[in-house]
């Protein structure tokens, strides 16, 4: 019976995922690419093509370009919602849905909704218009990816608080990617084309250097290229050509580190399309009448954050880190081990073991690679 059961199940997600709206997504470096001017090109060749297409959210920042490519476009009327006294405007959602378009443009994919709104995030918002049936071309920003949060501040120095999982990167049936020199960028920048000129030097000395947007596009060309490749894999190179890598992120209850090994973890995972884990081994040090209230709350947001990267999440009690580690390895197939570099706590636990040779030998007889991430 439970057997009936779950071929049901799957035949019945079949059935779901046929009937889901596709997905393509513009990604770019910065602001100012030309990711919404494009999309709206798009629009009027599919309005000129006899498709029903709406514009449902577009974030023109009063560009003149971008304004007059959306002209003729047929938009739905946004929602007027009133916070702290303002009225402000947001993307209407129940109206995309009962008006049910084949196409549906929606900017800012990244966006938080205003509160009193249905989701929080616009990216919620798509996945429910895709779930409706409806296609949906959507655009965001490369520093809005999160588990590139880490490297995105290390390039500029800022911490972008609006971020997209990567899961809806993968749930994307397309990938574009918008691309400029870093000359045509920063021109257009100082034509003011991308910001009021009262803004424009504050930009170039700040976000929009030279070697900020260089780095930036480097990412967002690597996010669209293991974006193909992914797809190249799972539609194009049989399945039997397919390694099938697995990995497993160890972390500890220091926070800041385990954030990076999260973060790293999920790149390498999303690289491969492939399944992967996080694994929080409790010592007796750590039980819940010992541990520190601080610590526990850092582990429930790493906990979170692995999550909203696709990670399932291992939880062992264990006073042997290295055993635990090996036996998960054992359990879940893991190809791939990713822990911290030496200073991290965990680190330093498993090199002080008389086991650390004994987990070197099994990962290397099992064929598994580990990785030390910095």
């Amino acid at each position: 019976m439970l057997e009936e059961r779950k071929s049901a199940d799957h035949f019945i997600e079949l059935i779901k995922k046929s009937k889901r709206g596709k997905f393509k997504l513009y990604i770019g470096m910065s602001a100012g690419v030309g990711k919404t001017y494009r999309m709206l090109q798009e629009a009027h060749a599919l309005l000129g093509s006899g498709i029903d297409v709406k514009i449902g959210f577009i974030e023109t920042h009063n560009r003149r370009e971008t304004l007059e490519q959306l002209k003729g476009l047929p938009l739905i009327q946004r929602r007027k919602l009133f916070y702290k006294g303002k009225e402000l405007e947001e993307m209407d959602l129940q109206a995309i849905l009962n008006l049910h378009p084949e196409i549906v443009v929606v900017d800012e994919l990244a966006h938080t909704n205003i509160q009193g709104s249905k989701n929080e995030k616009r990216w919620q918002d798509v996945n429910e218009i895709l779930d409706a049936g409806i296609n949906v071309i959507s655009a965001v920003n490369i520093q809005h990816i999160e588990s590139l949060n880490e490297e995105v501040k290390n390039i500029t120095g800022i911490e972008v608080s609006e971020r997209v999982p990567d899961s809806i990167l993968a749930q994307a049936d397309e990938v574009v990617n918008i691309d400029l020199t870093s000359e045509e960028l920063i021109l257009r920048l100082k034509e003011g084309k991308i910001y009021d000129q009262s803004k424009v030097q504050s930009a170039l000395a700040n976000f929009f250097k030279n070697e900020n947007i260089l780095q930036l596009r480097e990412l967002a060309l690597k996010e669209v290229a293991s974006q193909v490749q992914r797809m190249v894999e799972t539609e194009v190179v049989p399945a039997r050509l397919i390694r099938p890598e697995r990995f497993m992120a160890c972390i500890s209850s220091n926070e800041q580190a385990a954030k990076k090994v999260i973060r790293k973890t999920a790149r390498l995972a999303n690289y491969y399309n492939s399944k992967w884990y996080l694994l929080y081994v409790q010592t007796p040090k750590e039980s819940a009448d010992r541990i520190a209230l601080d610590k526990q709350r850092h582990l429930i947001n790493n906990f979170k954050l692995a999550t909203e990267l696709r990670a399932e999440i291992i939880k062992v009690k264990n006073k042997n880190i290295v055993k635990a580690i090996m036996e998960q390895c054992e359990n879940r197939n893991i190809t791939t081990v990713c822990i911290g570099k030496p200073h991290i706590t965990l680190f330093n636990i498993i090199l002080a073991s008389d086991t650390f040779n004994t987990l070197l030998n099994k990962l290397s007889k099992e064929n598994i690679d580990l990785v030390i991430l910095s």
